[in-house]
């Protein structure tokens, strides 16, 4: 497809705005008398039919007051919310339960959805058209108190019982009180007998795989795995877009109501993988100019990087995947959009390099 601006005359010292590799690249103070004839052709490649805007804005979550949660990511982390208890904020989320809005900007208001509505999928890039609906789910967690036990199930399970994706996950450790323990799958492989019986008879803990965790630790929770996520952590959660979750045990909890919080133990014999967790391979930190990353993360639903930057980073939103950038510490510049602890930062597909500057840590996740 061409594009021809022709006969541009009498533009002196004037922004002159050109759509040019898959973005839009501004060049100001063009300072002439006069531009008699500007003729410019060029062709957008890789896929016909679709032009791609650059768009990067921040987006304000959704948040959750589970019995478990403490204040850190209202007193720490700067976010808005009335609750008594912020357990979750739902940083990148176009799910039913809690979506995520767009902050500023022209669509300011709009939710995530409607802001793909609007300006069509091709703003998650292609990689995304395999997914039937938005793929993933970013989120804080602050757990004052010790989670549910509990497991996920897969894409196949969960879709045929509860009408939505499963969850694969992964979790990044922001911070850990000292002596921080989570659940992470089982010390050893057990039978689906002992299981049941375990569980019956409120001995499970004795066979899970308790994990003391510490700032900067990674776990990939493949669905299908028993965890919990223990007191004293926040934790960043990278996720299918899902909120399945099947509570196993809950220390005999109750909820809002007064009444013990429901288990799902019938559907957890299901799904739950009775053996020890699959991690994800340890990957070294890489070296670039003005930044670290290391790669915490890949499967079939994101890839996901921790970035240490000192400078700049320069990035690349390409037309496979829009980019987002959770900041953990610190503050920078994205793409010109600024943006603090705590902040959500979305990056269209197409935009291209951009750049993060300023000092701070974030977690870069992409499908």
């Amino acid at each position: 497809r061409l594009f021809h601006l022709r006969k541009m005359t009498e533009i002196a010292a004037k922004r002159l705005t050109l759509i040019w590799r898959y973005g839009i690249i501004k060049l100001t103070e063009i300072k002439c008398d006069i531009l008699k004839l500007l003729h410019i052709q060029f062709r957008i490649l890789e896929r016909k039919d679709m032009i791609f805007q650059m768009a990067i804005f921040k987006l304000e979550p959704a948040f959750k007051d589970y019995i478990w949660g403490g204040t850190r990511l209202r007193d720490e982390y700067g976010k808005k919310c009335d609750y008594d208890k912020v357990a979750e904020s739902w940083e990148l989320s176009c799910h039913k339960d809690g979506a995520s809005t767009v902050a500023d900007g022209e669509d300011k208001g709009l939710t995530l959805e409607q802001y793909i509505e609007k300006h069509g999928k091709k703003v998650l890039g292609s990689d995304c058209e395999k997914f039937e609906n938005f793929p993933i789910l970013i989120k804080l967690i602050d757990a004052k108190d010790n989670l549910s036990v509990q497991v996920h199930p897969d894409n196949e399970y969960a879709m045929r019982v509860e009408g939505e994706y499963g969850k694969t996950e992964m979790w990044y450790v922001v911070d850990a009180d000292p002596g921080a323990t989570l659940l992470y799958g089982f010390k050893h492989e057990i039978s689906k007998d002992e299981f049941a019986k375990r569980i019956a008879d409120n001995t499970l803990l004795e066979v899970t795989n308790a994990v003391p965790v510490k700032k900067g630790d990674v776990f990939f929770i493949q669905a299908g795995t028993l965890h919990a996520i223990g007191k004293g952590i926040l934790i960043a959660e990278i996720q299918q877009n899902s909120n399945t979750t099947y509570r196993i045990y809950d220390y005999g909890r109750v909820g809002k109501d007064g009444k013990p919080r429901e288990l799902h133990v019938e559907k957890a014999k299901d799904v739950t993988k009775l053996a020890p967790a699959q991690q994800y391979p340890d990957t070294p930190v890489e070296k670039f100019e003005g930044y670290t990353g290391k790669l915490l993360a890949s499967c079939d639903y994101f890839t996901t990087y921790a970035l240490d930057i000192n400078g700049s980073a320069k990035l690349n939103a390409d037309e496979k995947s829009f980019n987002s950038i959770l900041v953990l510490e610190g503050e920078c510049t994205v793409g010109g959009v600024k943006a603090a602890k705590g902040d959500s930062v979305f990056v269209s597909a197409g935009t291209g390099e951009y750049a993060v500057e300023g000092c701070c840590k974030a977690v870069l996740t992409k499908v």
